[in-house]
């Protein structure tokens, strides 16, 4: 059965508000937010729903909503960040590094300077934790399953096992 108001989105198979549906759970939401002391019942006479019920649900609808969208904003500064960080990393990665000790460079036998790979292989780290992070950020790591078999064994130290009994 569908819903006048709220055709079905084909991708989720849920219901979704129709514009006109979407602006009048808004306009309550905002009267809500203007006048928080507002009964549901006023609120559903203010804004043209039939119950306080109604009314309620289309507030939770706008928080949800909202949620979702900061949410949505917050996970994408976070990957823009960690985009900046693979970037510098990426940049030290492909760069040569030469080999100093003791602030001079250090030099093979015709007098060419060893290469160090140590900030490479600091940035290929980095990179790692970086891309840990992504997957984090993201859900796409499964969560680690845990399996625990066998039984437990309780010891009573300094009680005699007969007085238990």
């Amino acid at each position: 059965m569908t819903h006048p108001d709220r055709p079905r989105n084909h991708n989720t198979g849920k219901y979704e508000p129709t514009q006109a549906v979407a602006d009048r759970a808004a306009a309550a939401a905002r009267l809500k937010a203007q006048n928080p002391a507002m009964t549901y019942r006023q609120l559903a006479a203010a804004v043209g729903y039939s119950n306080p019920g109604d009314a309620w649900r289309a507030v939770q609808r706008c928080r949800e909503t909202a949620l979702r969208e900061a949410g949505a904003e917050l996970i994408e500064s976070e990957a823009r960040q960690l985009d900046d960080m693979f970037a510098v990393a990426l940049d030290i990665l492909e760069r040569d590094h030469i080999m100093v000790s003791h602030g001079r460079v250090v030099c093979d036998g015709d007098g060419q300077p060893l290469r160090d790979d140590g900030p490479k292989l600091a940035a290929l780290r980095e990179m790692r934790q970086i891309r840990e992070s992504y997957r984090k950020l993201y859900g796409a790591d499964q969560p680690a399953k845990v399996e625990h078999s066998g039984g437990v064994k309780y010891e009573l130290v300094g009680v005699d096992p007969q007085d238990v009994a």
